[in-house]
């Protein structure tokens, strides 16, 4: 087995924990958890929490599955099906929330948090991936 097989299939194993733990904290039943500060550098916690959960979506997709971005246009295509499934992970936590579980809130401005943490990490990783096939060439 190759290294670069071997990095591929622990970043494939990484996002698939990754998503299964972004799953956990969104239906997970906190308790006893110790108060937080109402805001941090201005924004509120429970924001800057969704922005934080979020933003890896798009970057360990890429790391798992990079070797089906070849080309700009394949690029484009796998960061906007990334993006549509990273809105839909967390369109879905949020309804989840609202709809099964009784100690959850779906919230309107976490699905807003979650979405500009998405659109900002799915920009950086088109970036970062035309830069690097510019750089073979």
């Amino acid at each position: 087995m190759t290294t670069s097989l071997r990095h591929r299939i622990a970043f494939q194993v990484l996002f698939f924990i990754y998503v299964a733990m972004v799953l956990y904290l969104c239906f997970g039943h906190f308790e006893n958890i110790h108060s937080v500060p109402r805001t941090i550098l201005g924004f509120p916690s429970d924001k800057v929490v969704h922005f934080c959960m979020f933003f890896p979506f798009p970057i360990l997709a890429f790391l798992a599955f990079d070797q089906l971005t070849e080309t700009v246009p394949q690029t484009l295509c796998f960061a906007g099906i990334t993006l549509v499934v990273g809105l839909l992970l967390a369109l879905g936590t949020e309804w989840g929330q609202a709809r099964l579980t009784h100690y959850r809130m779906g919230d309107r401005q976490d699905f807003l948090a979650d979405s500009l943490a998405l659109l900002l990490s799915t920009a950086i990783v088109i970036f970062w991936d035309i830069r690097k096939q510019k750089k073979k060439k």
